[in-house]
Parts: structure tokens; sequence; C-alpha cells
């Protein structure tokens, strides 16, 4: 068996448990698989380009698995590859560092770094935001006690966020397609949300891309959350009417907002977005550091092999 390996990700070859007759081959994930290697088994995908899965769903007629260690398909999907290759996602590796970020942007708002950054960069100390405070001030969010948190999109990130906001005592609610418990968590359907909406004081979004979450974040859902509500989003850009966000800060019918994401990236210096109201623009730099991916990359190979099933496998 021969597994391709990016060079864009510093893999382990160890804690794959390769058999004897194995080869573990690192490819550029920018260039075109050299030709002494089309035939490969298996291919390991991250940070690769579009051209270059492209040429390598044409050129890689004998690929059997196609473990991506990005948690959307997308790209893999695009570029054509045969529908008799397993594909497998990295749903999984990237829970642990996107929470850290979409936490990190919700205490942001919540404890107003950016005004506080400003007075700093004014050499201003802001003594409206500091000394004796009320817990719970009138029209805004200044703490995650008590606070209402509602994950859009509860998936496996979702899983590993919601116990951070409890442990800091916010009230932890999910949407999601259908209705039920996830994880000692209340979710309520998409078509259920509005009353859920209406007294939520965080909403973080973490929605994946498709036909089905195109613009889920709309006027409508905007003007549905109370005026003193943050949005958070560290799932997919394409899931935001960013008109409609930019609308809502101007106009004051949200307190702030924070995207990790945009439609349109690298986000153009000339987008509308970097001047819109208490919003915090992050570079997409929530994820991209895969965690323990040997350990799917390994499981897999084991599925592939027979010996058990395929984890996060898309079509098989």
């Amino acid at each position: 068996m021969k597994i391709l390996l990016p060079s864009s990700i510093e893999i382990d070859q160890g804690k794959l448990s390769l058999h004897e007759g194995d080869t573990a081959v690192v490819y550029d994930p920018k260039s075109p698989v050299p030709e002494e290697h089309v035939d490969a088994d298996v291919l390991v995908v991250w940070a690769n380009t579009a051209e270059q899965l492209a040429d390598s769903a044409r050129r890689l007629t004998g690929l059997r698995l196609i473990q991506a260690l990005l948690a959307g398909p997308d790209p893999i999907v695009k570029a054509g590859f045969s529908e008799d290759i397993v594909v497998c996602s990295g749903i999984g590796l990237h829970d642990k560092p996107v929470a850290e970020h979409a936490l990190a942007l919700t205490l942001a708002l919540v404890r107003s770094l950016p005004e506080l950054g400003t007075a700093h960069r004014e050499h201003r100390w802001a003594s409206e935001l500091g000394g004796p405070q009320k817990l719970h001030p009138e029209g805004r969010v200044a703490t995650l006690l008590d606070a209402q948190v509602t994950i859009w999109g509860f998936g496996s990130i979702a899983s590993t966020l919601a116990p951070l906001y409890s442990a800091l005592g916010a009230q932890v609610s999910g949407i999601a397609r259908s209705t039920g418990v996830r994880d000692g968590y209340n979710v309520v359907a998409t078509e259920e949300k509005d009353e859920l909406l209406a007294r939520t004081d965080v909403l973080v979004m973490i929605l994946p891309s498709a036909e089905a979450t195109e613009k889920a974040l709309d006027a409508d859902v905007l003007r549905t959350l109370p005026e003193h509500a943050y949005v958070v989003n560290v799932g997919r850009g394409s899931t935001v009417d960013e008109d409609a966000l930019i609308q809502a800060l101007n106009d004051r019918e949200i307190a702030g907002a924070a995207i990790d994401v945009a439609s349109q990236e690298p986000l153009g210096s000339d987008s509308p977005l970097w001047e819109a109201p208490n919003l915090i623009i992050t570079p997409h730099s929530a994820g991209g550091r895969p965690v323990d991916s040997e350990d799917l990359i390994e499981h897999n190979l084991r599925a592939l092999r027979g010996e058990g099933e395929y984890r996060n496998a898309l079509s098989a």
C-alpha cells in the first residue's frame, strides 16, 4: 500500500503502524504528484490547492481512500474524484482549537476588549469600563454568568465548546436539524428556533457550508435576536448574509459580532465588513491545527485493510 502524506503538516509515520510492504511518501500539496507516485492507494489531504486536487483526481486512478484532515470535504468533492473512492473527513480533529477560538471571541465581546484596545491606543484609562460595575447592567451582556448562549450547528465542535461556556456559568442550548438532547444540552430544530433566539445573549454559529445553510443568519434572524445580543461565527462564511449583518450592526439591532470566516477569503481590503461597527474579524484562524491526525489516519488505514469500519466516511 502506498500512502501519500502532505508536507503541509508534520505526521509521525511511526504512529501509523505501517505493514511490511507499505510505503509512505511525503508530497507537496501545492504541486502535482510526481509521476512515480500516481499509483498511490491512499491520499491524505491538508492545505491542498484546488488545482492540485483536480490534477490528482485525473491522474491518481488507483486511489482507494482519501483521508482529509479538514472538517469540510467541499474541496475534495469539487475536484472530481471517482465515486468508487472512500472519502473520509477530518471531523473531530479541529474541535478543541475551534472551541478555544470561539470562546476567545465571545469573551472579547462580552468583556469589551475591542473598546479597551481602542482606549489603550489612545493612552486613555477607560474608567467607564473599570472599577465598580453592575454584574448584569441593563441592556448589555457583561459576563457569561447566567447568559443564554445558543450554538447553531450542534456537532462535535459544539459538544466540546458547550461545556466551556457552562463552566463559566452560561446557560447553553443548541439549534440543529432536529429537536432533542445532545451531550446533555437541549437542542431545538431549526424551524423552531425563533423563541430561543429571542432570548439569546450570545449566538455562536458553527454551521457547515450547504444549500440549506446558505445565508442562514439573515435579516430576519438578526431582528429576532435581542438588541444586546452578540453573534460569533466560526463555521463557514456562506452561512451569513454579510450585508444584513453590516446593516444590523450599523442600526444597532445587535450589540456586536465576531467572525472568523467570510464569504470570500481572503477578505478584500475594500470589503465593507472592515468598517462595520463593533465587529471583530479574524482571518480563518480558529482551526488550521489538526489534533491527533495520526489516530484518524491509522484507524482508516485499518478499515481499508478490512479491520473495522471507516470513521467519518462520506461514501464507501
